[in-house]
């Protein structure tokens, strides 16, 4: 393990954090999930990530990721990108407007990732993943930093090796996904992998994967050490997966109609696309016993106001 150094203290106001997922942790899903847990058990959550390319991202892009409401529980902006100065540059701006935490996302396994070298494309590289950790601290004297990886690309060979650019090249937090980019999205609990970069770091680290239940935080913690742990799929079945609370079938309706009123409200969305996003709630749905017998047929319901009358329907039962 490296010697350890002085890092920048983390603004999370709990253990557990809500993680980034792209086209799912948008500003409206965000707020409801941390309206619904105390900010002393979920501590932070993440946008998804903002793809840099060419150029470095606009403010007004930045601030419509951050969203307009905010929470105890502070939101950090995570980016992807190949060029380490216009993600610097991003991550600049995206502090003028307000992110008070900045992530590197180095796992997106999504082939236009690895088209582009960004995302999970940098596993092979230890090298290029600390220059793009360092270019980014540089540009952030006084902003916490974050890296988050997966344990590899192929294989976990690497891992040790990554962890250990993220926290030379001055990373705050690492945050270990314990499946490779081969892995995929495959339901898996290699925690021992977690546990290996603990031990190969000085700094915090955040245990990501394989949490399906509120009991798995504590063991997730207990098997490997970790500082913090990031829920992503778990919280798309149960949003008070982070408090352990017990949501009733109305509660649990309530949320996914709060959920397609204010996608209409707040991204002007329509009733067709608004269902789409609760339906890709309801594949995983545990919570409150609601869709128990029913996930198909609500899934394959084609007419998106019917989709909700089946919730109101719910909710009026309960």
């Amino acid at each position: 393990m490296p010697a350890p150094r002085e890092h920048l203290p983390l603004p999370f106001t709990g253990p557990y954090l809500l993680a980034p997922m792209q086209g799912i942790t948008e500003p409206v899903f965000r707020s409801l999930v941390l309206a619904r847990n105390p900010p002393g058990i979920l501590g932070g959550a993440f946008t998804e990530f903002v793809r840099v390319t060419n150029h470095p991202a606009a403010r007004r892009q930045l601030r419509r990721h951050l969203g307009e409401r905010r929470f105890t529980a502070p939101v950090g902006l995570q980016f992807m990108g190949s060029d380490p100065a216009l993600v610097a540059v991003s991550a600049s701006r995206a502090v003028e407007v307000g992110a008070p935490l900045i992530d590197l996302n180095f796992g997106c396994p999504a082939p236009g990732a690895l088209a582009s070298c960004s995302g999970a494309a940098l596993l092979k590289d230890p090298r290029a993943l600390e220059r793009m950790v360092a270019t980014c601290r540089a540009a952030l004297p006084t902003t916490p930093l974050s890296a988050k990886i997966r344990a590899g690309f192929s294989d976990d060979s690497l891992l040790e090796d990554l962890a250990r650019a993220a926290d030379a090249g001055g990373a705050d937090l690492l945050t270990v996904h314990c499946r490779t980019r081969a892995e995929g999205y495959r339901p898996t609990r290699a925690w021992d992998r977690i546990a290996r970069a603990v031990s190969s770091v000085s700094i915090p680290v955040c245990g990501n994967g394989g949490v399906r239940t509120h009991d798995d935080l504590d063991r997730l913690r207990a098997a490997t050490g970790c500082d913090f742990i990031m829920v992503g799929h778990g919280a798309l079945a149960d949003p008070w997966i982070f408090s352990g609370h017990r949501a009733s079938t109305a509660q649990a309706a309530r949320f996914l109609l709060d959920y397609a009123s204010a996608l209409a409200a707040e991204q002007a969305m329509g009733p067709t696309k608004a269902a789409a996003r609760v339906k890709q709630l309801l594949a995983h749905w545990t919570a409150g016993g609601l869709v128990d017998g029913e996930r198909q047929a609500w899934l394959r319901e084609r007419d998106p106001r019917a989709l909700l009358k089946h919730l109101e329907g719910r909710l009026a039962e309960a």
